[in-house]
């Protein structure tokens, strides 16, 4: 299982605030099949068995904004591929929340 933490960033807009810009990204990617994602207050994670989708979905949401008339468009991902075990996103954060006190 492959999750990517991606976090989108348009350049030179009008306003300091970005949030029009990321959900239409967001939306763009809505209905790709073979993959999850969830949102946070930093970047969303996409999540799929195959690092081709995730990469088509990153630049779906990319060529979405560039879209809106933004010219410049600065894209953030961090991937973590794992082999040995099938562990969706929400395992992940059970397994930490096991070690906390």
């Amino acid at each position: 299982m492959i999750q990517a933490e991606v976090s989108i960033y348009p350049m030179a807009t009008k306003t300091t605030s970005a949030s029009f810009y990321i959900a239409k990204a967001i939306e763009s990617i809505q209905k790709v099949e073979n993959l999850r994602h969830q949102i946070n207050p930093m970047g969303t994670i996409l999540e799929s068995g195959d690092i081709d989708v995730i990469n088509g979905a990153v630049k779906t949401m990319m060529e979405t904004v560039h879209n809106l008339g933004i010219a410049r468009v600065e894209v953030v991902i961090k991937i973590d591929s794992r082999r040995d075990k099938h562990v969706k996103m929400e395992e992940k954060l059970d397994s930490i929340k096991k070690q906390m006190s």
